[in-house]
């Protein structure tokens, strides 16, 4: 049996607000406990975490499921039904 690297970090996005020019890292692998950044907790993993810049001061929800397809914005993919049964999806899908 195999193990993913990846540990879902939380089910629901964080809220946060980047500053322009400012350098930021998003945990791609979940273990950090500075979700949604990371905090070096991926070594050995095999993972990096996504380092990006802000181009706008700008308030964006970063995903803390891991399973985005848009790191390190959120896309929903928390409320997949493969990812998620937890009621606040059926909220968020209209269910």
């Amino acid at each position: 049996m195999s193990h993913s690297p990846v540990h879902r970090a939380g089910s629901t996005p964080v809220t946060v607000k980047l500053k322009q020019g400012e350098v930021y890292a998003w945990c791609a692998c979940g273990r950090s406990a500075n979700q949604p950044f990371c905090d070096g907790s991926h070594v050995g993993t095999g993972l990096d975490p996504l380092v990006f810049e802000a181009e706008k001061d700008d308030e964006v929800q970063l995903c803390t499921c891991k399973f985005t397809a848009t790191p390190p914005i959120c896309d929903g993919s928390h409320c997949n039904e493969s990812h998620c049964n937890d009621s606040h999806c059926d909220d968020e899908q209209g269910g």
